[in-house]
């Protein structure tokens, strides 16, 4: 798996144990959640809670957790379907012993400091988000004072710390799988194109530190302004089109959105997909990228989509609306809550309960923290044919050992 430096960057951790959630294991921290759900399952109505925290609760256990996203202002949205998705999985485990204290943090940090103290107060020993980086670090911050943990739904791994774990998809590890992949078939020359952009900063540092560790060579790489990468593309040019490409794989690490503009201007230069292969990461996965000519059999790295899918479809059904994607996320959180206080006892949100090697099972794969409060997860590999996405590489069934 990922072996990563720096802040924000995964560090040697303990050894891995061997032990496969996927195989059915008891030993560890492997924990799993339900396959589906089950028929005498009831929903759970959501409870009016504290009149002075003005938040709701799911579930009557004797355990307290908090669920802190963001109900109303920026990404009202997507942590409402978390808190939906939240509440499916405490119905799918039926009725486990802990309760959701749900507090609304507005989508800023000021809220989520404000959420995180009300939900200590009530008597809270785990928080699960914020959603945005900021809103994290202030919760994460009225967390260390209480000495509670929190598992956040961020991206942004630069807020990870210890007692504060990342639940979420991180793009370190997914430039390490497509690395990984691409050296193991052979690609020895890489290129890449990156946007000056925050996640363009955080994937170029692991994209050249993944490709040295694999004894490959960096060729070439150009950074270009969101949404203008042809001056960048031109001077690739040598590099990655005509007979004489000294690179035989391009990464390119961006959105949906920017691929729609790099696309074009690899066309317009002759690089073709089939001489040197592009590389990216999980913002593939979307049908305006899969469709692009310069991204034909080319590869990226993302989650399983089975899990996602079955979980989708259960969604649909229980709320009447497709679920974001982020939502498996606060599904999976809860999951794990609930699988942590039936086996644990005292010790279910300890620090060495969390950052058990063997990992957790979740609609997504496997996943793990590492003390540092990032995650490391299983991926698959997917290639684009004829615009649409073929698994060449499983998302392996274990974790591998972490850090050297």
């Amino acid at each position: 798996m990922a072996r990563r430096g720096g802040r924000g960057k995964v560090r040697a951790a303990a050894a891995f144990l061997g032990i496969g959630c996927a195989l059915g294991l008891t030993l560890g921290g492997c924990i799993g959640v339900p396959d589906a759900p089950r028929p005498e399952a009831r929903a759970v109505p959501a409870e009016p809670g504290p009149a002075e925290t003005g938040g709701t609760v799911i579930g009557t256990g004797s355990v307290k957790v908090a669920l802190i996203v963001p109900l109303s202002g920026q990404g009202a949205a997507v942590g409402s379907a978390l808190r939906n998705a939240a509440e499916l999985a405490y119905e799918d485990f039926q009725r486990p012993n802990f309760q959701i204290l749900v507090k609304d943090d507005r989508g800023t940090p000021d809220g989520a400091r404000e959420a995180a103290q009300a939900a200590f107060a009530d008597g809270a020993e785990l928080v699960l988000g914020p959603l945005f980086a900021g809103s994290v670090q202030a919760a994460g911050s009225a967390a260390r004072a209480a000495g509670k943990p929190v598992i956040a739904f961020s991206t942004d791994a630069a807020v990870a710390a210890r007692g504060v774990y990342l639940i979420s998809f991180l793009p370190q590890s997914e430039v390490d799988r497509i690395v990984d992949e691409a050296t193991a078939g052979g690609r020895r020359s890489f290129a890449a194109l990156i946007p000056e952009t925050t996640y363009g900063n955080a994937v170029e540092a692991q994209f050249r530190e993944a490709v040295a560790r694999r004894g490959a060579r960096l060729v070439g790489i150009e950074r270009y302004a969101a949404g203008n990468p042809g001056p960048a593309v031109e001077r690739l040019r040598g590099v990655i089109a005509g007979g004489s490409a000294q690179a035989d794989a391009l990464f390119v690490p961006d959105t949906a959105d920017g691929l729609l503009a790099v696309a074009p201007a690899l066309t317009r230069i002759g690089f073709s997909p089939a001489r040197v292969r592009p590389l990216g990461l999980a913002l593939w996965n979307d049908p305006r990228v899969l469709s692009q000519a310069a991204f034909q059999g080319g590869r990226f790295a993302a989650p399983d989509t089975a899990g996602f899918s079955n979980f989708a479809q259960r969604y649909q059904a229980r709320f009447g609306a497709q679920p974001p994607r982020t939502a498996s996320l606060g599904y999976d959180a809860v999951s794990l809550t609930a699988a942590l206080v039936r086996q644990y006892g005292t010790q279910r949100f300890a620090d060495a309960t969390l950052t058990n090697p063997a990992g957790f099972s979740g609609l997504d794969g496997t996943f793990r923290f590492l003390p540092e409060g990032v995650s490391e997860r299983t991926l698959a590999v997917y290639e684009i044919r004829n615009g649409a996405p073929s698994v060449v590489s499983p998302a392996p069934k274990v974790l591998g050992p972490s850090g050297i």
